[in-house]
């Protein structure tokens, strides 16, 4: 729709049994778009087919003449493509997306396009890395860019002729939410020992961002900080994970302290070094707190994130009991007071987790998946449930039921606390119900706390 600035009646500008907006699944959050400067031009993301409530991960870059409403299609080839950002000189398309694939998740590039249609160009190929938040550099020669890498989020830079680089760089979450002419750039950044903060961006300069805001400060001002450490350690077929301990402030090493594995969904997603009052609070209360990015994890690329392709879960649950194993053997965790929790793809996990171990003392299961099957017709998400499995339930239903936590209650002994809102429809509330009564129909202590 089009509204005058001034007021007045909005005009459809597109109509039709067709979607505006590169849809993931399920719940939709609006579209990408951009105008052209003369203001003659919406390019925008979306799927101009009837069938596109079928199509999963599926997507079009369009221009649409904002006078006549003739809509073109700038990038038909199969593949999700979004995010779309138009050049200062309004003759280059700048989005983010990937081909099509029979994987079940693909690690997107920079790609840009003439607004014509032509010279269509992967520009960020070998970086392997998802980027976001896309700011063209004023003189049209580059885009400027955030992008995970190992549990840091920094901006780069992708310079029109070739090469990327960094432009920020440490342990340190930024993003990149405006530039000036300047080329100076606002964000907010993150760090283990800050809380978010707006700051300044010189893009000419390689400085650190400064800071501008200091909303926490009075907060924290009398606390006592937990030390995050990074960790590193090897799991099954030699892989190597990337996981960070959080320990009690007054930390003593010769002490043994409660563990907490907590868990993140997804899974395709990334644990961050950004500041977390939840595992701050959690060391403050006297546990270490463990948290890892398993096989699955974006950030690491896509030959990571796919070693779960159709096989979730799979080595994921490996990674995380080697990072257990890592931080047990350093000598300060009581073993006999291990606790497991996660909320999405981490009540996936720690479901599967005590359906294969009892070595923690008890599980906080958040808004779990435990039966793909029954999940498939209650979530939001259908397209997304059935793209975990190479073939649909009634052609292939052992597959689906062998990567089912329900299929497992019969090994759990561990003490769960499962947890998930009434008016959930990503991971519905009939998910936990249904786990919470096998376990109590076992008689393993649960208790279901919905809200």
């Amino acid at each position: 729709f089009l509204v005058p600035s001034d007021g007045g009646t909005a005009r459809a500008l597109t109509s039709g049994r067709w979607h505006v907006g590169a849809r993931f699944d399920g719940l939709t959050f609006g579209a990408g778009y951009d105008w052209t400067p003369d203001g003659r031009t919406i390019v925008f993301d979306g799927l101009r087919d009837s069938t596109w409530d079928r199509q999963y991960q599926v997507s079009r870059i369009y221009a649409l003449d904002v006078a006549s409403g003739v809509i073109r299609a700038l990038v038909s080839r199969p593949g999700l493509w979004d995010n779309p950002a138009v050049s200062p000189d309004g003759r280059t398309v700048a989005f983010t997306g990937s081909d099509s694939s029979d994987h079940t998740h693909r690690t997107s590039d920079l790609w840009t396009v003439g607004l014509d249609g032509s010279g269509l160009r992967d520009v960020s190929r070998t970086l392997d890395r998802d980027p976001d938040n896309l700011r063209w550099a004023p003189d049209g020669k580059g885009v400027y860019f955030t992008a995970p890498d190992r549990g840091s989020i920094n901006v780069r830079y992708a310079d029109l002729s070739g090469g990327v680089r960094d432009v920020t760089q440490g342990a340190q979450v930024v993003s990149l939410t405006s530039l000036a002419r300047t080329l100076v750039g606002v964000g907010v950044r993150s760090d283990p020992g800050h809380g978010p903060d707006v700051v300044r961006i010189d893009l000419r300069r390689a400085q650190a961002p400064t800071r501008v805001t200091a909303v926490n400060d009075d907060v924290l001002a009398n606390k006592r900080l937990a030390r995050v450490e990074e960790v590193w350690y090897t799991s099954s077929g030699g892989t190597r994970v990337q996981g960070w301990i959080v320990k009690p402030p007054a930390f003593d090493p010769a002490k043994r302290y409660p563990l907490i594995l907590e868990i993140h969904g997804g899974p395709f997603s990334m644990y961050n070094v950004g500041f977390s009052y939840m595992f701050q609070n959690f060391a403050a209360n006297g546990y270490v707190v463990l948290y890892t990015n398993p096989r699955g994890s974006t950030g690491y690329g896509d030959a990571f994130s796919n070693a779960i392709d159709h096989n979730y879960p799979g080595p994921d649950y490996d990674d995380l009991m080697a990072g257990v194993d890592a931080v047990v053997g350093r000598g300060y965790v009581d073993t006999t007071r291990m606790y497991v929790g996660g909320c999405s793809g981490g009540g996936v996990l720690s479901s599967w987790v005590i359906g294969h171990t009892n070595r923690f003392a008890a599980a906080a299961v958040r808004c779990p998946v435990i039966d793909w099957i029954s999940m498939a017709g209650q979530t939001d998400v259908p397209l997304f449930t059935y793209s975990f499995f190479r073939q649909p339930f009634w052609d292939k239903p052992d597959e689906w039921l062998a990567h089912s936590s329900l299929m497992q209650v019969g090994r759990v002994t561990t003490p769960t606390l499962l947890m998930t809102g009434d008016l959930d429809r990503r991971t519905p509330i009939p998910q936990t119900e249904e786990y919470y009564a096998a376990l109590k129909l076992r008689g393993v202590p649960t208790v279901m706390l919905r809200f």
